[in-house]
């Protein structure tokens, strides 16, 4: 059995440990909030440019964009993975890369090849540890993701599906449920499926200027980005709710081994005391 000072020794690290995981709940509840205000400030635009892209490719049905023709062979498909840049968020990285995975082999095992843009620094090192074909990357977000710092690795995966490079694209990012629930989903981002447009919302009569095409073209190509962004959105919010309830859990394991410890540490330093008498008492009666 350890003596009472390693006991005590052990007892002073756990509370250390766990001053530092009630720290990083409450600070992931701060963030939490902000990015699930951000996430949802997102919303609403996405959906409005969906409108706008669903009445614009409604309207001209005589000019497909790439992003809205489907393709009947399938020989590579591009992958968009977001996680997170940092640790400590419960089994939140290790779900969508178990879901990227299982989808990789099986497009392998279809004779499909792949290529990868990784988004944070968790999947970015999945990536080439699985020896994956990493054509972009942006990683270090921060809190508040902007558009211009995801631009560059986006249009490389958007120009390789327009040049033929890969017909089709996904994106694997985890979507946020609620604080306590969050689910890997994929997504197909190109070709547009219909289901995802949606078909165009009560009666419309637009005049598109400079010409429809060059409309489409734009609006499609926002409307993407867009998914993109709230994707990212959505995932942000969904690390730091699992990296609260992961701190919170933490926090609590720690108050029980630190009760435990104590009970420990009661019954040795006890067990010592009434040595200590016994000894005193046998030697009082020896004399």
């Amino acid at each position: 059995m350890p003596g009472s000072k390693e006991i005590r020794t052990k007892i002073k690290s756990v509370q250390n440990t766990r001053k530092i995981t009630k720290a990083m709940e409450m600070v992931a509840a701060s963030k939490m909030r902000k990015a699930q205000e951000r996430m949802r400030a997102a919303r609403p635009y996405g959906e409005k440019i969906r409108n706008v892209a669903a009445h614009i490719s409604h309207a001209n049905p005589e000019y497909r964009h790439p992003f809205l023709v489907h393709r009947d062979t399938v020989k590579k498909v591009g992958i968009i993975i977001i996680t997170t840049d940092k640790g400590l968020c419960g089994g939140l990285n290790t779900n969508i890369q178990r879901l990227a995975l299982n989808k990789i082999k099986d497009w392998e095992s279809e004779g499909e090849a792949f290529e990868v843009c990784c988004i944070g620094n968790k999947g970015l090192g999945f990536m080439q540890r699985l020896g994956a074909n990493v054509v972009s990357q942006v990683t270090q977000m921060g809190d508040r993701p902007t558009m211009e710092k995801m631009i560059g690795a986006i249009k490389v995966m958007l120009d390789g599906y327009i040049h033929d490079r890969f017909d089709r694209l996904v994106i694997f990012y985890t979507k946020f449920i609620n604080t306590m629930k969050q689910e890997p989903v994929m997504e197909q981002l190109l070709p547009l499926s219909g289901e995802r447009l949606g078909s165009p919302e009560g009666a419309w009569d637009y005049i598109y200027e400079p010409e429809p095409k060059v409309v489409l073209d734009q609006v499609l190509m926002r409307y993407v980005e867009a998914i993109i962004f709230q994707a990212l959105s959505e995932n942000m919010a969904s690390e730091q709710s699992a990296r609260m309830v992961a701190m919170k859990s933490a926090s609590d394991n720690a108050g029980s081994v630190i009760d435990e410890l104590t009970l420990i540490y009661n019954k040795t330093r006890q067990a010592a005391i009434t040595k200590e008498l016994s000894e005193i008492v046998g030697g009082a009666a020896a004399v």
